[in-house]
């Protein structure tokens, strides 16, 4: 059943991809077919947004509930979001050199997109730098917490307070969509496959990570037995030695 859904999402994105560059036109007003990147430019965005949020979520919960399952979520979740948001800045930079002529301009989109992967990065840097883990992830959790409120802020207010070469969003601010048919229905097929692609990760980053927590589990007596019987060897090798130098 799993690798059905598995190849269903596969051949979504498949279509997805043939798509942008077959049924899709391209764009007014873009410079040859760059309009295409946007089709996952754009996706890449958003999971990363859905990702950052569904961090923040997973950290209260468990702050209110102390399982460490919901730390090990948020902590994959950010990864992952990390991963999309590094790709969305790439074909974002991609898009900027064909339109504007250079890889990056400083415009506002590109400054708070870097803003927000710094903040995350801090955030992996945090857990790297905790060694006990329940200290660790309650920190990370209320980090977490607090990009609930960052997040939004760098990538829907910020860009807006002043001028940006950025096109406008789906939906501009008169609440009107100015997208061809056609390019909007891939661009939602995009954005949902996207989407379940980054849960479908976030749920295998969650099985590793509680399988080697698991095998780590059973490690720990072993060892603590390896450790014993060293102990003891050491031991009797003591009292060897003292009873040949004794006899001597």
């Amino acid at each position: 059943m799993k690798s059905a859904l598995a190849g269903c999402l596969w051949l979504w994105i498949t279509l997805v991809i043939v798509g942008a560059f077959l049924y899709a036109p391209s764009a007014e007003g873009f410079i040859g077919e760059s309009s295409r990147i946007l089709f996952f430019h754009v996706p890449m965005a958003w999971v990363s947004f859905i990702a950052f949020m569904h961090a923040g979520v997973a950290s209260i919960l468990y702050l209110s509930k102390r399982h460490p399952r919901f730390d090990n979520s948020a902590a994959a979740a950010v990864e992952i979001g990390l991963v999309f948001c590094i790709l969305a800045t790439v074909t974002g930079s991609m898009w900027a050199k064909t339109m504007w002529g250079a890889f990056w301009n400083w415009d506002p989109r590109q400054t708070t997109i870097v803003m927000t992967l710094v903040f995350y990065a801090a955030y992996l840097a945090l857990r790297g730098a905790v060694q006990d883990p329940e200290r660790r992830a309650t920190l990370s959790a209320a980090y977490a917490i607090l990009g609930l409120v960052i997040t939004p802020f760098f990538i829907f207010v910020l860009p807006r307070i002043g001028f940006t070469l950025h096109p406008d969003p789906v939906v501009n601010t008169e609440g009107t969509l100015k997208m061809e048919s056609r390019m909007f229905q891939v661009l939602i097929a995009s954005g949902l496959g996207f989407t379940v692609l980054y849960f479908w990760m976030h749920n295998l980053r969650c099985r590793v990570q509680a399988l080697q927590e698991r095998d780590e589990a059973e490690l720990e007596p072993e060892l603590g037995s390896m450790g014993s019987s060293m102990g003891n060897r050491h031991r009797s090798s003591d009292r060897s030695d003292e009873v040949v130098e004794a006899r001597s």
